[in-house]
């Protein structure tokens, strides 16, 4: 497995403070030690709005050309909305990020089935949270069935997928609310839909029951060959030898990747409200601090299990 910088860490919407450009942004993958970048679908990182081929093509050398390559772009879809205009302009979105993938040189990008979206705080406090557009998504889905909401959601992540095969690109469906209970909504969807191009993106974080283990080592094994991407979250903190401890669950999920031959990457994700300290959201040395130390963490943590498993 490889380890990546999931953009979302330094998008300036956790921390307070600016987003990295992704110049910036490409300096920190290297400089901390991941093999590959992730990029938001979203501004400042990657919105189609703002992403020509040209600069597309730009970006995707550079990285390369660090030895960091973009390797995924995530979208932030949401096909689950009872009005109309809103699933369509959600798809006008999705052809227009599958286009801006495959300009990226990236052959995958993560799709959910919703997304609620995020608020930002406004300064001095800074920083943002969820609880805002998570009442308005269970306000506007509180008169319809969850069948119906799957529904809207198979039709969106079917259209879309017919442009991921026209564009080279694979969509991997995350196991992520809502309209998503967990991994076996995802495997249904995607047999349900039935395309090369839908696999799947099963992250352990998200699992309902992601601290057992037997159920950690069945979820990867009902995925299998269609596990092409993963991430992995947490804060982290180095101990006075120089270890990083972190999440146990993500010991039996990698000896479940490794006994399905998954070889793809794990991408590290800071995406969650962050502390508040004297009234201020933390700034861009928190996000620095659990970058640096993630890489170092899920590194000991892969050289471990190789170590076990010789």
């Amino acid at each position: 497995m490889k380890v990546g910088l999931y953009s979302i860490t330094y998008l300036g919407v956790w921390y307070r403070g600016d987003a990295l450009s992704h110049e910036q942004l490409i300096e920190r993958a290297k400089r901390f030690g991941y093999d590959g970048i992730e990029i938001d679908g979203k501004r400042p990182h990657g919105n189609p709005l703002d992403m020509p081929k040209k600069r597309c093509e730009e970006i995707r050398k550079r990285a390369r050309g660090e030895g960091v390559p973009i390797y995924a772009v995530a979208a932030n879809n949401d096909f689950s909305s009872p009005i109309p205009e809103h699933r369509e302009a959600q798809l006008v979105y999705m052809r227009e990020l599958i286009k801006m993938t495959s300009d990226l040189g990236a052959k995958t990008l993560r799709v959910f089935f919703a997304w609620t979206g995020v608020t930002l705080e406004p300064l001095p406090k800074g920083g943002g949270r969820y609880d805002i557009a998570r009442s308005l998504w269970k306000t506007t889905h509180e008169k319809f069935s969850a069948e119906q909401t799957w529904d809207w959601c198979r039709q969106g992540i079917e259209e879309s997928a017919r442009w991921a095969r026209d564009n080279g690109v694979t969509l991997a469906l995350q196991n992520h609310p809502p309209a998503c209970d967990d991994y076996p909504d995802v495997l249904r969807m995607v047999k349900e839909i039935d395309s090369p191009n839908l696999k799947v993106c099963l992250d352990v974080g998200m699992m309902k029951e992601k601290n057992d283990e037997a159920a950690v080592l069945k979820a990867a094994r009902a995925v299998r060959s269609l596990q092409v991407l993963s991430h992995f979250g947490g804060e982290y903190d180095e101990q006075p030898d120089g270890t990083v401890k972190g999440e146990a669950f993500l010991k039996p999920f990698l000896r479940g990747m490794a006994e399905i031959d998954y070889a793809g990457y794990i991408g590290y994700e800071l995406c969650h409200p962050l502390p508040v300290v004297d009234g201020k959201t933390v700034g861009l040395d928190f996000a620095d601090k659990n970058a640096r130390l993630a890489v170092k963490f899920m590194r000991g943590l892969l050289a471990e299990f190789r170590g076990q498993a010789t």
